[in-house]
């Protein structure tokens, strides 16, 4: 394909290279003069292992030149893709200076060129920046219409420096946000020659999984230096328990827990981050990222509260409260604190559990609803009975029974899934889900 790469910074010049070595021509488009004149002259603006053999081959082949005459590059291209930086700003947000000269020099070529025009934004940008900025400003340079005259999308790019040939020839998925699946699919088509999944979302959810990519990736370094430091101070070699550590990819370094959903629980979890907290906390140690991992699950908790106390009706119906599918432990269960949480609030709540039962509950289990009588007395044995009395009734965990006993609603009742259960289709249809 004919391509138009706006900005010859990192991004702009390993695309233009790695996308005219697949075989595409691309014209390279920067205000720099300078930055012209290298690639022009076969030689690279940046230095990035491998990139200045790469825009060699390309100049030399035809395949990659330059020019600082954006409409020109616009009239001689089918797609134009954004490659800008988006530096931070003073207050913390995006500064755009550069994406919104972009958009209006794309505009204004745009406006004598008969044919559509695809434009792709690779410059990491906020949910909402592609509709709501750039699109604006290039159908009012252009006097022309989105989705008519020119079509929007988001190609996030996943390249680091020192190896971004390396993650550009050979990534783990590419991301195309696209209003069309035809936009989509040919987006996707520039790629094809590469390995990785292929994948078309919206063009806000690309423009969010950058920014969640980024965000994780800072999080896993920010977790580990705070175990180094945890470690170093109790005298133990911190690189030996991340390498046990990452032994485990069931759990630990997998998809295992990713998941939006309802808040943690079980006796397991809060105690142990409590207790390393603690002992950070008696070392004189800081570790913010650890010591608010409980805040945050305690911020989804009020959510879940709010969430229930803004559907219709007073009376709810819990199926389930142990803390996940499976079982009779209902010791820091997230079920529990969110039933206390809507009793405080007045609400009547009944509890079906086929797993917690009084009666049939020994040990430590037993021990916490006799400590909590308020739990143990809305425990109910009827999930017949108890569905058809609420306003509301609240799944926590895929237990099939529970998801049995839902086609017996009315209506007129609402029904919360707290879970990412597979509901059948018949269910699905009726459920409200917590996903944010």
């Amino acid at each position: 394909m004919n391509i138009s790469i706006f900005g010859l910074g990192y991004v702009g010049t390993v695309c233009a290279a790695c996308l005219a070595e697949l075989g595409h021509h691309i014209i390279g488009v920067d205000k720099a003069g300078a930055k012209v004149e290298l690639i022009q002259a076969g030689q690279s603006p940046v230095i990035e292992p491998g990139i200045s053999e790469k825009v060699a081959a390309a100049v030399a082949a035809g395949r990659l030149t330059a020019s600082t005459d954006a409409t020109a590059a616009i009239a001689a291209t089918d797609i134009s893709m954004i490659c800008v930086g988006t530096p931070s700003a003073a207050s913390g947000d995006l500064d755009l200076t550069a994406i919104r000269q972009v958009a209006a020099e794309i505009g204004h070529g745009l406006r004598e060129k008969p044919t559509s025009h695809l434009v792709v934004i690779r410059s990491t940008v906020l949910p909402g920046t592609s509709q709501r900025i750039v699109v604006p400003l290039i159908e009012e340079a252009s006097g022309k219409k989105a989705g008519t005259d020119f079509e929007i999308s988001f190609n996030p790019e996943f390249l680091r420096e020192g190896c971004a040939i390396a993650d550009f020839n050979s990534p783990s998925k590419t991301v195309v946000g696209a209003d069309r699946s035809e936009t989509a699919a040919r987006i996707l088509s520039l790629y094809e020659q590469l390995p990785g999944a292929k994948i078309a979302a919206s063009i806000e959810t690309a423009e969010l999984a950058k920014y969640i990519d980024n965000t994780w990736h800072a999080l896993k370094v920010a977790f580990a230096n705070e175990v180094g430091v945890i470690a170093k101070t109790l005298d133990i070699d911190s690189r030996e328990v991340i390498d046990i550590f990452l032994q485990d990819t069931r759990l630990n370094i997998s998809a295992a827990y990713l998941r939006p959903g309802f808040a943690f629980g079980g006796s397991c979890l809060p105690k142990d981050i409590k207790a390393l907290k603690h002992l950070a906390g008696r070392h004189g140690l800081s570790v913010p990222v650890i010591e608010n991992v409980l805040p945050s699950n305690d911020m989804v908790m009020s959510r879940g509260v709010d969430w229930i106390l803004a559907q219709p009706g007073r009376k709810v119906a819990f199926l389930g409260i142990s803390f996940k599918a499976g079982t009779d432990d209902v010791r820091e269960s997230p079920f529990v604190l969110l039933v206390n949480g809507l009793l405080s609030r007045d609400r009547e709540v009944r509890v079906y559990d086929p797993n917690v039962r009084l009666s049939q509950l020994i040990g430590a289990n037993r021990d916490f609803l006799m400590r909590n009588r308020q739990i143990a007395d809305i425990l109910v044995d009827d999930v017949a009975e108890t569905i058809d009395w609420a306003d509301i009734i609240v799944l926590t965990t895929n237990d099939p029974r529970f998801i049995d006993a839902l086609r017996s609603t009315r209506a007129d009742q609402t029904v919360l899934e707290l879970t990412e259960a597979r509901l059948p289709a018949d269910v699905q249809a009726t459920v409200k889900g917590f996903h944010w």
